[in-house]
Formats: C-alpha cells, structure tokens, sequence
C-alpha cells in the first residue's frame, strides 16, 4: 500500500517569532515499488518531506498514513516503522559511529532485538549488497573515503531490511566515478529488489535518467508531480523557482529553433544522439 502524505503542514520554531512554514498543505502517496526523485531547491521543504515519512517530524497538521495506519496513531509501531522505512542522510558521517563498519552496519539490526548471529549476517549480506571491499570490513568508518562512508551509511539501512528507502542527497561531494556508482548501485537495488526508492538530489541529469517519477517542491509545496518528460516540459517554470531541466532538454529546444525537426523531450545523452542521427 505505501506510504500517503494527507494535507500535511510542518512549522518549525511554531508560536514564536522564528516560525517557519517547511511544508504547506501537502498530499501525496508513494506507492510500494516506485523510483522517485524529490527535487527543489535549497529551502524548498525536501528534507523536511523525508524526515515526516518515518516519523522523525511530527506533522503540524495533517496525517501521514503508512500501509493504511496513520503513524501518529496511539497503537501504531514507530520502531516498526523506522524499519521498514528507511532514511539515509545526505552526511553519512552523521550515522556512523561505531568502532568498525562491520559492527556499524549490525547497529540497526540489534535494535530490532535479533541475535548477534542474525545481526552479523546481516550486515555482512548488506555490506556485500552496496559492493564494500571485505578489507574494510574490520575498519573504522571513518577511515573511509567519501563513497565508501555512502556505501556503508546505506548498508547499514538496508540491514534493517527495508521496503522503502529513502535517500537525501547521497551523492552530494562525491566525485563523478563515486556519483556514478552510488547511483548505479540505488538503481540495481530497485530493479533487483523492487524496493520503493525516493532519491532526493539537486542533479536534473540524474533524476532524468534513473526515475520514474519526479516530484517538485517550491517553499513547502508539491508544484510537479509527473513523469520525467511531464516535469521537464515544464523547464520554464522550473527556471522560475531556481531549478532547470538536464542539459539535453536545451540543446534540443536550440535544434528545434534552427529548424531541425527533432522532439524536444529528450533527457539524456544517448536518447539526444540517436534523434540527432535521424537527421544527419
């Protein structure tokens, strides 16, 4: 069933002179199995967004449903919750913490009350799952580079074996070889696993090419919500509110000006080249 945002608002600091609306009025379901990409610019309301889906917000108006329950209800399971949905931040520094990566990733699932094996077994499964070196295994995570932190912070979620993973920013200070793994790695596990992924990123070209659907934030509201070519349609608008759309989308629309008979729906590299080569 998924998870169900319903006429959600978020203030942080409310009642004070520092209140701050982050969401406003928001609703939207996610259903199981879908990839979507949360994009918006800085302030816009995505993180925010994340944070309400597992529980670590409270909305100030509104419910968030998840399979049917609302997750504020007086029985329902939060750490059942926090399980099956997922949340990895954009500074994995931020969830690492143990002495090694190996007992790192275990952390999650020891506080679901499995055994040490069960928990061990886990992680290594995990661990192999994001393609970490088994060199690392016995290191601290902090001695790891920027992509490897990535791939343990996401190792370490889905040791908790999760429906929905939810991820801010996972790329973010990663060189482009890193990027480009991190990213191919979320992609395997949503075809393999048919988990729900909802990336959040800053990358047009990015979202473009690995999701199904694309949601647009702009000071706490949901403005698109449609398929790739949907949203990017729309690359005037997203100009407006400080985004834009992958750069093919450009050099297409600048085609069709000059006078090539080319569809200015195109989003990636190899999608461009072979309508260009229709016409050459």
């Amino acid at each position: 069933m998924g998870l169900k945002l319903e006429n959600v608002s978020y203030k942080y600091e409310q009642g004070t002179a520092m209140e701050v609306a982050a969401l406003d009025n928001v609703s939207v379901e996610i259903p199981d199995g879908q990839f979507i990409g949360l994009i918006g610019h800085t302030g816009s309301g995505k993180s925010t967004f994340v944070q309400m889906l597992n529980g670590l917000l409270r909305a100030t108006q509104g419910h968030v449903y998840y399979d049917g329950e609302d997750i504020d209800g007086e029985n329902f399971d939060r750490k059942g919750l926090r399980a099956n949905v997922g949340l990895v931040f954009q500074y994995p520094e931020h969830q690492l913490f143990e002495t090694d990566v190996v007992a790192d990733v275990m952390f999650g699932p020891r506080n679901l009350g499995l055994s040490e094996e069960e928990c061990r077994a886990r992680a290594l499964e995990a661990l192999n799952a994001v393609g970490m070196p088994e060199r690392f295994y016995e290191q601290s995570p902090f001695d790891l580079s920027g992509g490897q932190k990535r791939r343990a912070a996401i190792a370490g979620v889905l040791a908790m074996h999760p429906k929905v993973l939810v991820l801010d920013e996972p790329t973010a200070g990663l060189d482009p070889k890193g990027r480009d793994e991190i990213l191919e790695l979320i992609s395997a596990m949503h075809r393999e696993r048919r988990m729900t992924i909802l990336l959040v990123s800053h990358s047009m070209e990015d979202v473009a090419r690995y999701v199904d659907r694309i949601m647009v934030m702009n000071h706490g509201k949901l403005i698109f919500d449609d398929a790739p070519r949907g949203v990017f349609a729309h690359y005037r608008e997203l100009e407006e509110i400080g985004l834009a759309a992958p750069q093919m989308t450009y050099i297409m629309q600048y085609l069709k000006e000059k006078g090539m008979p080319v569809r200015t729906d195109v989003l990636t590299v190899e999608e461009a080249a072979a309508e260009i080569l229709q016409y050459v």
